[in-house]
Parts: C-alpha cells; sequence; structure tokens
C-alpha cells in the first residue's frame, strides 16, 4: 500500500459515511478520496513530477488533509513542516529539500511569500486569498477529475521527508518510505484496536508525527476524526459529548489543561473507549487522575519521526503499565543497548540505550550521509538517543534522554539551534541552553549568556532576538547573564551543571 491508496481503500469501504469533521466543513470518504484526485491532477498540469519535494506548511484543516494525500497520490515527495516554524525556518527546509511548490495555510502565507521573494516557488493557499499566489479551493474546482496514472509504484520509494531538529543545530529531513509510513499506521491501528465505529477527536497537528499517524489511522479503518486547528480545552470537551467520541488523542500538556476545565467534571464522557498519550513522559499521578476522570484507559505510548510515527505502546485488550511507553509494535524489534557498545544487548533493569528496527526505520537522513551512519547501526538499528529499561515483564521504561533534546508539551528542542541563534547576536560571546522542568509543559528552554567585554544587552533583547528567528514553541523561557560557563577540561560546557543550578523559580 502507499500512502495515497489510503483513502482510496477507505472510499471504496465507507462511502458517504463522514471522515473528516472540521470547523468548517465535513468530509465524507468519498468525497476524500475525490478531491484527493482533483488534487493530484492539479499539481501534475503546474508541472509537479513523481519525485518533486511539496511543502505543505499549516494548520490542521480539511485542506492539509486533501493536500496531504494529493501530494501522495500524484508521485511527488511531502514535506510535512510544523506550523510553528518561522518562515525564515521553512525557507531553510524547503531549500534543503529542494521543493519548489509550497501549499501553505493563508495564516502564514503572507510572510512566507516575503521570506521568498528572492527564490520564486508555486504557492498554492488554502483558507484564504493571497495576491499573486493559486487558491486552494478555485484549483480543485477547475482540476481533473482523474491524476495521471503513475509509472513507478514502489512501497520502498520515498513518500515523505520530515524535518526533526538536529543536534549540529540545523533540522534534519528524515526519509520516509510509504511502507514505513503505512505498516506504522497499520500496526498503530491494531494495538489500539481502531475500527469504523470509532470517533476520534483530537488536536494533534498533523505535520507532528503523533498526529500524523492518528489521522491516517482514522482514514484507513473507517474512523471519523473530529479535527481541532489548535487545542481548545472547552471545545475539545464539547466535541467528545456532541459527537459521542471513542477515542482522545493527546499530548501531557493537554490532558493538564483539561483537568482544570469546570466542563470536563460535568460532561457525558461514557462514550471513550480509550485515551493515548505520547510526546513526553508523564507522571502516574496525572495518567490516575486522567483516567479517573475520562472513566477509560489512558494508553502511553512512544515514538520518533525517523520511526514514521509510534515505535512501542500498549495493546488496547492487553494489560498496560502507567508509566511504561509499552512494548514494540508487531514486526518491529526494540532492545537496549550498551551506550558505549550498542552491539551488547543490556538485561532486565539495566538503564541503556533504546534500539530499534524494522519496517518502520527511516532511510536515512536526507543530504546527511554521516549523520545517517551516526543514528543507524550497520546492521539497521536506529538509535533513539532516549536511555532506557525493561522490566521483568518486558515493558519499556523511559529512564532518561541520552542527547540534550528538551521536549516541550510533545515538541522536539535542540539547545544546539538556540545557541546557534542567540550567539549570532552582536552582544553574546558565549551561550548555552538546557531545559528546566515545567509543571505544565514538562520542561521549557533557559538560556545561559555570557556577554562579550563593554557589551550590554537585558533578556528582553535577547528574547526579541529568538523571535525573529525562531518557533514560539522554541523561544527560551528565561535568560541567565552570566559571567562564564562551566566546562570539562577539553572545553566543553557542562550542561548537566547548569541543570543542576538551575531552579525553575530561579
Amino acid at each position: 500500500m502507499l500512502i495515497g491508496d489510503i483513502p482510496r481503500a477507505a472510499a471504496a469501504r465507507f462511502g458517504d459515511k463522514p471522515a473528516v469533521i472540521a470547523p468548517d466543513r465535513t468530509l465524507r470518504f468519498a468525497e476524500l478520496d475525490g478531491l484527493a484526485d482533483r488534487f493530484a491532477a492539479a499539481l501534475a498540469a503546474r508541472g509537479v513530477a513523481p519525485g518533486d519535494r511539496v511543502t505543505l506548511y499549516g494548520e490542521n484543516g480539511w485542506a492539509w488533509i486533501i493536500a496531504y494525500y494529493g501530494i501522495a497520490r500524484a508521485g511527488a515527495v511531502i514535506n510535512p513542516v510544523n506550523a510553528l516554524l518561522t518562515d525564515r525556518e521553512v525557507r531553510f527546509v524547503m531549500e534543503d529539500c529542494g521543493a519548489r511548490t509550497v501549499v501553505v495555510s493563508a495564516v502564514k502565507a503572507a510572510r512566507l511569500s516575503d521570506a521568498l521573494a528572492d527564490r520564486p516557488a508555486d504557492m498554492i493557499v488554502y483558507g484564504g486569498s493571497l495576491p499573486g499566489t493559486t487558491g486552494f479551493e478555485d484549483l480543485l474546482a477547475a482540476a481533473e477529475p482523474r491524476p495521471p496514472p503513475l509509472a513507478d509504484r514502489s512501497a520502498d520509494g520515498l513518500s515523505t521527508i520530515c524535518y526533526t531538529s538536529g543536534t549540529t543545530g540545523y533540522p534534519k529531513g528524515a526519509m520516509l518510505s510509504h511502507r514505513a509510513v503505512c505498516t506504522n499506521v497499520r500496526m498503530t491501528s491494531v494495538m489500539h484496536g481502531r475500527h469504523e465505529s470509532d470517533v476520534v477527536v483530537t488536536a494533534l497537528p498533523c505535520p507532528h508525527v503523533y498526529g500524523n499517524v492518528v489521522m491516517n489511522a482514522s482514514v484507513l479503518t473507517g474512523a471519523t476524526l473530529v479535527l481541532f486547528p489548535s487545542f481548545e480545552a472547552d471545545a475539545i470537551v464539547a466535541a467528545i459529548v456532541r459527537h459521542r467520541a471513542t477515542v482522545f488523542e493527546g499530548v501531557p500538556t493537554m490532558y493538564h489543561y483539561l483537568l482544570q476545565r469546570p466542563a470536563l467534571a460535568e460532561a457525558d464522557l461514557s462514550s471513550l473507549r480509550l485515551c493515548t498519550v505520547g510526546g513526553q513522559t508523564m507522571p502516574v499521578a496525572a495518567m490516575r487522575a486522567v483516567e479517573a476522570r475520562m472513566g477509560c484507559p489512558l494508553i502511553e505510548l512512544w515514538g520518533m519521526t525517523e520511526l514514521a510515527g509510534l515505535g512501542t505502546t500498549h495493546p488496547h485488550a492487553g494489560p498496560y503499565r502507567l508509566g511504561s511507553i509499552g512494548v514494540a509494535l508487531p514486526f518491529v524489534e526494540t532492545r537496549i543497548a550498551d551506550i558505549d557498545d550498542p552491539a551488547r544487548t543490556l538485561g532486565e533493569g539495566e538503564v541503556g540505550e533504546l534500539l530499534v528496527r524494522g519496517p518502520i526505520v527511516m532511510q536515512g537522513y536526507y543530504g546527511r550521509p554521516e549523520a545517517t551512519a551516526e543514528a543507524i547501526t550497520a546492521d539497521g538499528w536506529l538509535r533513539s538517543g532516549d536511555l532506557a529499561r525493561r522490566d521483568t515483564d518486558g515493558f519499556i521504561h523511559i529512564a532518561d534522554r541520552k542527547k540534550d533534546v528538551i521536549l516541550t508539551a510533545g515538541y522536539n528542542i535542540y539547545p544546539a539551534e538556540l545557541e546557534r541563534t542567540i550567539a549570532a547576536h552582536p552582544a553574546v560571546a558565549m551561550v548555552a541552553v538546557v531545559g528546566i522542568p515545567d509543571a505544565v509543559k514538562g520542561e521549557v528552554p533557559r538560556a545561559f549568556v555570557v556577554l562579550k567585554a563593554g557589551a550590554a544587552a537585558t533578556e528582553d533583547d535577547m528574547l526579541l532576538h529568538c523571535r525573529a528567528e525562531l518557533a514560539p514553541y522554541k523561544i527560551p523561557r528565561s535568560v541567565r547573564f552570566v559571567e562564564d560557563l562551566p566546562k570539562t577540561s577539553t572545553g566543553k560546557v557542562l550542561r548537566r551543571a547548569l541543570r543542576a543550578d538551575s531552579h525553575p523559580d530561579a
């Protein structure tokens, strides 16, 4: 199966059943399939050839889903981009993967158009209009009902390039085959017992690997997806009640806000059979509070962009353990390896690096063979960078992170990217960024800055500089000015020492 086949197979089985319920439009399965065909035909008519990259940048919505499947059905490579990224970040991604066509929301279009002024791109705008661009709905209306047939339909072909922040400070494009994405969607559906009677409510961003698998699994199994462009707690509660939702999927921050809302305490949530949580670890006490109020199991999961979605979770009908990320998906292997010798597998209870192997592993990082060789061993094991242990019952528990990645509300933030940005400020001599605990978001970034001799700058200066360059979720929560940074004998900054000395309220 190819990604473009998912809505076609669903349309054949479920026809006029509602597939996607968005704030401004409801799509039935047959309609979703037909519009994906039209968009694929429109892309082909505009010169998009099989293998070309098409960037998809914007908020959740029915148009985003049509574009996603239409790009795949045209044989092009989908480049889904986090809607929170700045126009400059999107430009870097487009240049890196070679995208010349971008499907963008009206909210993002004007700034992106300015950022691409010296780099012409074919811009297709949904949810509004912008002079000099093509309207998404106008394009659909004028398109042929069927795209040209594709000569190459290999499941092992490149389907998607998803960018994940890199330890060098620059994003890296994880190359995913059709087989990887479709296998992950199928196995996730099996593990979570997805079926056509499900009604799934979510505000997870579709470009994010977690939200993407939720979207694809809903379409594949014939479930109705109630999709929000952003998270609003009261609106989510109302949707669960109104649509008699059976599944809610979110990150810990969403559950935190839901539990604070009086509407949740008064709502009839008896239709729910399952909630899922991923993106970052969640305290067991908080998980129990969610289960008590939602009246259903809260199933934890773990995944990576490099795995096309989930790597582990709990089976919906089997035992599950709060505080554990579960077990491997079917047809996927996991093992806990010695940090210094990944060929050596550790025993029960020992903490090491979590490695994953199977058909869901990425093909590599686009244009970065050295980074690919570091991430994937010669015998096909993906090094996750997460430290974990396996208990006596086989459940995996995340212990810590080998990498310096900061997890904030389900998003990955790499200190090197923030450090590179802050270091460009003319007053900065040295900078280090670490994550500090946050009751709502799990962690937030804090920057430690050493100013150049004679230079002056304030915290507001640093934050204003960051806002011009970085997505909002990456902006440091606070900036501390210090005389020097703690270092090893070789001059490497001791992030651990900064964390130890950095109280959240300090």
